[in-house]
């Protein structure tokens, strides 16, 4: 166990302003550590301690705790820093059929028709049919997976649920020139695809392009308004980009769309 510690429970005695939700969104924003566990009993360090003294003090003058979080971290890092890394899941394309959409003004134009052949579109569909089922997030299925979505393109070079399923598994191994390469043709090829937008935005967030990122995320919520993960990653980009006004819309989507998911306290916060 790090040392020195203290016992959370005597520490929230002595600050009664932070209440258990602060501690998970200082946790999420990594301000604090999470506590050890020993006996059954949760022990933080000394410099955890130091910042939920402060916090409390800060409530206890009557600063919303939204503030609190966003001074806090603008002096940890210069901006906010809510690490969307270890758990960032790009969209997937589950099927072949994809629901009817209204194309928005700014997408690029519709390529040109190009001929398919029967019998290789039915070849295509059993190989990406194929890739489907053996990606299933785990990585010693991912160059079978990968293989199998490279056959279907090879046979359909237009096949866009095959570009887009082959560029998540370059996103997950971080080969990102060639995820955005994959994702780019297939956003030409189909302008209503959401899924190429984005996984578009969600690289482009990576980069520290938070503008791009921007972009990316208002045409996927074109394509489909209703998914609670653009609304989220734009929320956050406007954060970044330092536009915490604009952002507030997208946080307030986010925690009415999913009022139980993994940041809502957070959106709830900054909502307001």
């Amino acid at each position: 166990m790090r040392q020195p510690a203290h016992r959370l429970s005597e520490v929230l005695g002595l600050y009664p302003l932070v209440r258990e939700d602060h501690l998970k969104t200082l946790q999420k924003c990594s301000l604090l550590e999470p506590p050890d566990m020993v006996g059954g009993e949760r022990f933080v360090r000394f410099a955890d301690v130091a910042v939920i003294r402060q916090v409390n003090a800060e409530l206890q003058r009557g600063a919303p705790f939204r503030s609190i979080l966003r001074s806090f971290v603008a002096s940890r890092s210069g901006q906010l820093a809510l690490d969307f890394q270890v758990d960032r899941q790009p969209a997937k394309v589950l099927s072949l059929g994809r629901p009817a959409a209204s194309t928005p003004d700014r997408l690029k134009p519709a390529p040109p028709v190009v001929e398919r052949v029967p019998a290789d579109w039915a070849m295509a569909e059993r190989y990406f049919t194929l890739g489907s089922s053996l990606d299933d997030g785990a990585t010693e299925k991912r160059d079978e997976a990968a293989a199998a979505y490279r056959r279907a393109l090879e046979i359909d070079p237009t096949l866009v649920p095959a570009l887009i399923n082959l560029a998540n598994i370059h996103y997950a191994q971080d080969h990102l020139v060639e995820a955005m390469a994959l994702y780019e043709r297939a956003v030409v090829l189909e302008p209503d695809v959401f899924e190429g937008y984005f996984n578009l935005g969600n690289i482009h967030h990576d980069l520290g392009r938070y503008r791009a990122a921007e972009e990316y995320y208002l045409h996927a919520l074109a394509v489909n308004p209703r998914y609670p993960d653009a609304h989220l990653y734009l929320a956050v980009a406007l954060e970044k980009d330092g536009r915490s006004d604009e952002a507030k819309p997208h946080w307030r989507a986010y925690h009415t769309m999913s009022p139980d998911g993994e940041w809502a306290e957070l959106a709830r916060e900054f909502s307001d």
